[in-house]
């Protein structure tokens, strides 16, 4: 009995040792981040991963310390060793998926198709800033300021659009329909008008467009529909949710603008005729 009980402290001891131990280097990493970044432009990408992979590896090994110093388990784990084949394969069928979402975190690291605090869209269904990657999940924040956590495995075969590799503008494309009946040329205006005065509209243009004074807001005709004249308006922006605002606003200032010079945004009619014996 006094021997179970030495072995209980024993494995007490180790399992909080491993709980300490990861808790402790969890926060040495996290008080290193903060003080790096004060310094320079750090990309918590790396350390975020490693602040997950610190509390699996340590408490890895605290596992296999207790096999290691509690005899009967060490017995335990000698017939598991001889029926290995078994267990393999038992145990490969059912880590198949964990092992593909630790793989998929350690491609995601190596190869860096994103990073922390980037702004992603996942198969054009998820879309929002990345929040944290570990060896399993990857953590997305959406527009909503919901957390939309992806299997690592189901990410490594997504398509994946990133808002800030490389070159953070993007370029929004802004709609608008007009009726048939409206002056196409007068709508092109005030669309290039009300473009022009958002704060959040770059100038694209090159040097020498500025100097033949091209239009800094394009606007072409890119449809014609069956009860509508489609118009399309090339804008930039610095940053995705600088181009989600341009583009919002440039709808409520081009419909009063609209309304105000008689253009009409049509609508289909549906003639209802109801017959009566």
């Amino acid at each position: 009995m006094i021997m179970n009980w030495k072995y209980w402290i024993i494995i007490s001891s180790i399992l909080i040792g491993a709980y300490v131990l990861a808790f402790v280097l969890r926060k040495l990493i996290n008080l290193f981040v903060k003080r790096q970044s004060k310094k320079v432009n750090v990309d918590p990408t790396n350390f975020s991963f490693i602040k997950n992979s610190v509390s699996f590896f340590v408490y890895t090994g605290g596992l296999i310390a207790v096999f290691y110093v509690t005899p009967s388990l060490k017995n335990i784990s000698a017939a598991l060793f001889a029926s290995a084949g078994i267990f393999a394969a038992i145990a490969g069928f059912a880590s198949q998926k964990a092992f593909s979402n630790i793989v998929g975190g350690i491609f995601i690291l190596i190869f860096r198709p994103f990073g922390v605090r980037d702004t992603i869209e996942i198969d054009n269904m998820h879309k929002g800033v990345v929040e944290e990657i570990t060896l399993r999940h990857t953590i997305i924040r959406n527009y909503e300021n919901r957390r939309i956590v992806i299997p690592n495995s189901i990410i490594s075969d997504a398509t994946i659009i990133n808002s800030n590799i490389i070159d953070e503008k993007i370029k929004k494309f802004v709609e608008f329909e007009i009726s048939y009946d409206s002056d196409i040329d007068k709508a092109k205006q005030i669309i290039r008008e009300e473009a022009a005065k958002h704060p959040f509209l770059l100038d694209m243009r090159s040097d020498e467009e500025k100097a033949n004074n091209t239009d800094q807001v394009i606007v072409r005709v890119v449809g014609l529909g069956e009860y509508s004249v489609k118009l399309r308006s090339y804008l930039w922006a610095d940053c995705n949710d600088n181009a989600f605002v341009l583009h919002c606003d440039l709808n409520e200032s081009v419909k009063k603008r609209f309304d105000e010079n008689g253009i009409e945004i049509p609508f289909p009619y549906r003639t209802i005729i109801n017959k009566t014996k």
